[in-house]
């Protein structure tokens, strides 16, 4: 089933002193393929830039460059997307996934061995360093020859059933240790929690940044983590019945799903610090203050009546 969804999102600096020079670096356009597709971007920047470059960066993602050299007190970005999407793992059967000890061993490496581009997600990460109780936590799961689509599916299950979905109770900084050591977070802890634990045994993850619906389209309890940039990961499952032919498998962690026609794609990376929505260096400020604002409907075919706003938040 298709569904077309429309995103908002803002954000809004405001700076106790006047910023003279900034430069920022945004990942705010959905990214594009045959289960998501990008019908309208808009990117709306206040003040407007004197200088703006967009890009695709070394991952594939949309990216937008832009500077600002007048002094301002304040600055608005506000991305406007409106897509189509199809559920992408309708058909998804985990048994037939190979096993995640013998991908493992075929992506260590070898001297003059065949190059797997996935082996970069395999290793770690400023957010997600190597931790000993990850790769504890992950052994109940991975048992030697399991499936690796299965194992990492329960190992989702166990994330969403061992920590506290808790808005606010962590910051971008929070360390994954102290994660671990309150059983508690938000979608951007379990997305790195999951991507270190199977990290430890040498499979590729990513971490994946986007939006989704505060219900899935086929109804349901209220997603944690809707109505704000959301984040999840995607699992390399190569040859896996029901998975694209990239071999990249969605696993929301902080909801217990497979993502269906729901969760919007933005950016995939490494961790949280390779796909920021929106970071920069500035000259001047002082204290600021930030707000997000982020929007996200369901609306009909041309022709037809908008479902209206899911929800909005602004934080």
């Amino acid at each position: 089933m298709k569904v077309l969804l429309e995103v908002t999102h803002e954000t809004r600096y405001e700076y106790a002193t006047p910023v003279s020079l900034a430069h920022h670096l945004a990942h705010l356009q959905p990214l594009q393929d045959e289960h998501q597709r990008l019908q309208m971007f808009d990117l709306s920047i206040s003040p407007r830039p004197g200088q703006h470059r967009n890009g695709i960066d070394a991952m594939g993602n949309a990216e937008c460059h832009f500077s600002l050299a007048q002094p301002h007190r304040e600055l608005q970005v506000l991305a406007c997307s409106r897509l189509e999407l199809k559920p992408r793992f309708a058909d998804l059967q985990p048994a037939t996934s190979p096993s995640w000890d013998a991908l493992a061993a075929r992506l260590r490496y070898v001297a003059q061995g065949p190059f797997e581009s996935a082996v970069e997600f395999a290793l770690l990460s400023p957010y997600v360093p190597r931790l000993a109780f990850l790769r504890d936590y992950g052994a109940s799961s991975f048992t030697p020859g399991r499936p690796l689509a299965a194992a990492a599916i329960e190992l989702m299950q166990r994330i969403h059933a061992d920590f506290r979905y808790e808005s606010l109770s962590t910051d971008i900084d929070t360390p994954l240790s102290a994660v671990w050591a309150s059983k508690r977070g938000v979608c951007q802890d379990f997305a790195h929690l999951m991507a270190g634990v199977m990290r430890m045994r040498g499979l590729p993850v990513r971490y994946v940044s986007g939006y989704l619906l505060t219900h899935a389209p086929d109804g349901g309890a209220k997603m944690q983590g809707a109505d704000a940039s959301h984040a999840w990961v995607q699992v390399w499952c190569p040859g896996t019945e029901g998975v694209p032919a990239d071999g990249w498998l969605d696993l929301d962690p902080t909801n217990d799903i497979v993502p269906g026609s729901g969760h919007i794609r933005v950016a995939v990376g490494r961790d949280f610090g390779d796909v920021t929505p929106l970071r920069g260096v500035i000259r001047g400020g002082g204290h600021h203050a930030l707000s997000v604002g982020v929007t996200t409907r369901r609306v009909a075919p041309p022709g037809g009546l908008s479902t209206g706003p899911e929800r909005e938040l602004l934080a």
